[in-house]
């Protein structure tokens, strides 16, 4: 049986290299992935340094490689309505950048000062950014962090996604932040495979707990404790192939 989803180099496993952009290209072309997940900061170093975004697409055409999604933080869901404001241009900035590169989507995670905001505001401001994705052609992957404030829950952003009337809205899922977060992988059972933009691989470990863990102590699949073959047959029995980064 062949692997069944598509298979992009996460460029955060890359970071103890130490390596920019092109550099992280060509290792995942080498390696044998499909496509690469960057990180905006990347990009935003590559054209800061000179770099040209139209040289570096026909690159990444030539290694066969899709940019699958980007990286990035902006306050699009602020309590704050000038940060949130601010948020959305700069947004706008890097999706134009973005869909230059040919990269064509992005990670919505709940960046910001989200505590107390109501999850329909949330779903009323993920509704205006995927307006402006759509516009310029850029999907953002509405992603739930399971030690926010809000937008913590598999649930919630379910919930934001439905709310929103975003038709075909995509969701970014992690089994980390799903773990920190308390959301059972059951639940993606819920889910219908368009609703999924790309989904994270990753484990973590029995300890430290999961009320302390960090980001850092995550592991790679099979050496934690993570329900790995249990999500990998919820995810191949939603019937869609996204990519797995």
């Amino acid at each position: 049986m062949t692997f069944p989803f598509k298979r992009a180099l996460n460029a955060s496993t890359l970071f103890p290299f130490a390596l920019d952009l092109p550099q992280q290209i060509e290792t995942a072309a080498q390696a044998g992935y499909e496509g690469i997940e960057i990180w905006m900061r990347d990009l935003e170093a590559y054209v800061a340094a000179g770099g040209s975004l139209a040289m570096l697409r026909a690159r990444i055409a030539d290694t066969g490689l899709t940019v699958a999604n980007a990286i990035a933080f902006f306050a699009w869901a602020d309590a704050d309505a000038e940060v949130r404001a601010r948020g959305m241009v700069q947004a706008e900035r890097e999706m134009h950048m973005l869909a230059e590169l040919g990269c064509a989507a992005v990670a919505a995670p709940p960046f910001g000062n989200v505590a107390g905001v109501p999850l329909e505001s949330i779903a009323e401001a993920y509704a205006l950014l995927a307006a402006l994705g759509r516009r310029i052609g850029v999907e953002p992957y509405l992603e739930f962090w399971g030690r926010a404030a809000r937008l913590s829950r598999l649930s919630e952003a379910l919930y934001v996604a439905l709310e929103s009337g975003v038709t075909n809205a995509q969701l970014l899922l992690d089994p980390f932040h799903m773990y920190t977060g308390g959301s059972d992988v059951s639940g993606i059972g819920y889910l219908a495979g368009h609703a999924i933009g790309i989904v994270h691989v990753n484990d973590y470990p029995a300890t430290p707990a999961r009320e302390v863990i960090t980001d850092a102590e995550r592991v790679f699949p099979g050496e934690g404790i993570a329900p790995s073959r249990r999500l990998a047959r919820l995810l191949y029995d939603t019937g869609s192939r996204f990519p797995l980064a």
